[in-house]
């Protein structure tokens, strides 16, 4: 279809829509149409009106339990967290009494301790975990490389040069990590309660359970220094135990039977018969024990370690009784949830039934009442206006309204193909083949025109990228392994980049992202985040070899428009250059300078010549 024809078309179609629109001002709308119009109106109006009110109401409902049931989970995770810091004791007490003869095995247990706290710590600052904001975590994290600092210190002493108060003091360190960390259980009690005063009973709940295994824990701890020496239990340790003792028979006092009568759920009961049996029978009678023998002679029956491992096991029940109380919890506000969530369901449901009911009566009265010359005046205008909606030919009518609506799909179908086609060779001129992403065309349109993008208008920060050596890549494994290298590099930044950023292949390795209304430190933070991604990354070849991919970075500051945007690829371009000279794989900022040149309007004046822009330094 030449230019000519397509103008034609729409010169005609423009035509046809202007005596359409005449006629029907000279003879106006029927007032049938009008009253029904505005009779649906109405009650489509009155309707929405009322659906609102209910369905608004419903979804406060639903999301008030959604919010319960993701805050009582990430609670969860803190407690988790409180848990497995306890947990670390356990093996830290281990290693301080390991006289060296399964010191590889002791070691690598506690290894693994540490990398299970580190885990959950991440969880628990991750904006989908818990959440917790890092100022409260810092001080945890902080002490928690102290206390292992301690542990280890002791651990590489030889064992007959340990002194009780550096073991105790390791061990005390260790106590401080969980006490710390109380602050961040307290900020998620004090939300959840503060928010919705019917979770302040699993809450306190499940603290209770936690505070109840953390200091079952602690009262084998403040035992396990005299034994790792083989030395008396000292008075201090004793009165400790006592106290913790004590604590320990209050938080059961609290909880006990009441858990099961407060949830009415049975699956309580088994890991509060295993508590009572294991841990207040075997555990404290163990701890009673090694208390006995340190008081009479400080020598025990058993090594740190053996008491470690033995009295952990007695833990258990607790671990599992807090877990099982926390899933009835979490259980009940599923429910609830689920029931809020099936009730919006339904009155949305019932109430697009009503709409589409009026919605209908609506329709049928516009087609078997207005009939089909009044479709056909609507199809023409639709496709005047280049809305190629679909018509359906009606079978009824005369042989002259069918060969009206017969033309009208030819029309629609031909307009549809060319739009087809439009958006193809758009598609095709403004994307880059290999990578997807937006090639140079597409991005120099975007920066040279002042109006590209709202967000855009009070400037933008640019990243210039090239990947390094890359060929030495193509030379060495081939331009399809070069290939690959691009596109996996490409699909491990797009996660990093926000729903503003415009990601662009540049030319051959060089690729820019832009970066509206930012702050250039922020386009460096960035920027610096891509560089430590590619080069901790590794990729696989077809062949199963790897390869280490890094690039340089150059960054610039500036605004868009034809001249503005010159400048602004002249300044990354020289901020990647300065990073290629200083030995690649690092992130350099352009160097500011004053603006010589004014930015210009995309079309310089009659007879006059643009000036040459500045670069950045």
């Amino acid at each position: 279809m030449t230019p000519g024809s397509i103008n034609h078309i729409g010169a005609t179609l423009r035509r046809v829509k202007l005596q359409v629109a005449r006629h029907a001002s000279c003879g106006g709308d029927h007032s049938l149409r009008r009253k029904l119009l505005v009779g649906a109106g109405i009650a489509f109006i009155c309707t929405s009106i009322l659906a609102v009110g209910v369905i608004g109401r419903s979804f406060d409902d639903y999301r008030r339990a959604r919010q319960n049931l993701r805050g009582l989970e990430s609670y969860r995770i803190i407690l988790s967290a409180a848990n497995l810091l306890s947990a670390e004791r356990g093996p830290s007490n281990s290693v301080l009494g390991d006289a060296g003869v399964t010191h590889g095995v002791l070691r690598e247990r506690l290894n693994a301790f540490r990398a299970r706290s580190d885990a959950i710590l991440d969880q628990v600052s991750a904006p989908f975990g818990a959440g917790v904001p890092a100022d409260l975590l810092k001080p945890v994290r902080a002490q928690l490389l102290e206390a292992r600092r301690q542990v280890d210190g002791v651990a590489a002493t030889p064992l007959e040069r340990r002194g009780l108060d550096d073991v105790q003091s390791s061990i005390e360190s260790m106590f401080k990590v969980v006490d710390t960390f109380q602050s961040v259980v307290a900020w998620k009690a004090g939300m959840l309660t503060a928010s919705n005063p019917a979770l302040a009973e699993p809450v306190m709940t499940g603290r209770i359970f936690s505070d109840l295994r953390e200091f079952g824990g602690r009262i084998g701890s403040q035992i396990v220094a005299p034994i790792a020496i083989s030395q008396p239990l000292p008075l201090k340790n004793l009165i400790d135990s006592n106290r913790t003792r004590g604590r320990i028979l209050e938080l059961w006092n609290l909880v006990g039977d009441h858990a099961v009568a407060s949830r009415g759920d049975p699956r309580l009961a088994v890991p509060l018969g295993d508590a009572e049996r294991m841990f207040f029978g075997q555990g404290l009678g163990l701890i009673d024990t090694l208390i006995a023998e340190g008081r009479k002679s400080g020598n025990y029956t058993m090594t740190a370690d053996e008491f470690t491992v033995r009295f952990v096991d007695t833990l258990k029940p607790l671990e599992q009784l807090r877990g099982a109380f926390l899933d009835v919890a979490i259980e009940r506000l599923t429910e609830i949830r689920t029931g809020a969530l099936v009730i919006l369901t339904v009155t949305i449901a019932i109430t697009m039934i009503i709409l589409a009911v009026l919605v209908g009566l609506v329709l049928a009265a516009q087609r078997f009442v207005f009939g089909p010359l009044l479709r056909a005046r609507e199809a023409v205008i639709a496709l005047a206006e280049d809305r190629l909606t679909v018509f359906r030919h009606e079978r009824p009518h005369a042989i002259e309204m069918r060969r009206l609506f017969d033309a009208i799909g030819i029309l629609r179908d031909s307009l549809a193909e060319r739009a087809s086609l439009t958006r193809q060779l758009k598609v095709q001129a403004e994307t880059d083949g290999l990578t997807g992403l937006m090639n140079r065309r597409a991005l120099d349109m975007i920066g040279e025109s002042h109006t590209s993008s709202q967000v855009m208008a009070d400037g933008v920060c640019l990243i210039l990228m090239d990947v390094d050596h890359f060929k030495s890549i193509n030379d060495r494994h081939g331009h399809l392994e070069g290939d690959r290298v691009l596109k996996e590099t490409i699909q491990s930044i797009r996660p990093m980049l926000g729903v503003n950023d415009l990601f662009a292949r540049f030319g051959g390795e060089e690729f820019v992202i832009l970066i509206p209304g930012r702050d250039i430190g922020e386009a460096l933070a960035l920027a610096e985040r891509i560089r430590s991604r590619l080069q901790e990354s590794r990729i696989v070849l077809s062949d199963g070899a790897t390869v280490k991919v890094t690039a340089s970075f150059g960054v610039a500051k500036g605004s868009l428009g034809q001249f503005a945007w010159r400048r602004l690829i002249e300044a990354a371009d020289a901020a990647l250059y300065r990073a290629k000279s200083d030995g690649r794989n690092c992130v350099r900022q352009s160097q500011p300078a004053p603006s010589l040149v004014p930015d210009l309007p995309d079309e310089p004046e009659s007879g006059k010549s643009p000036k040459k822009t500045i670069a950045a330094q």
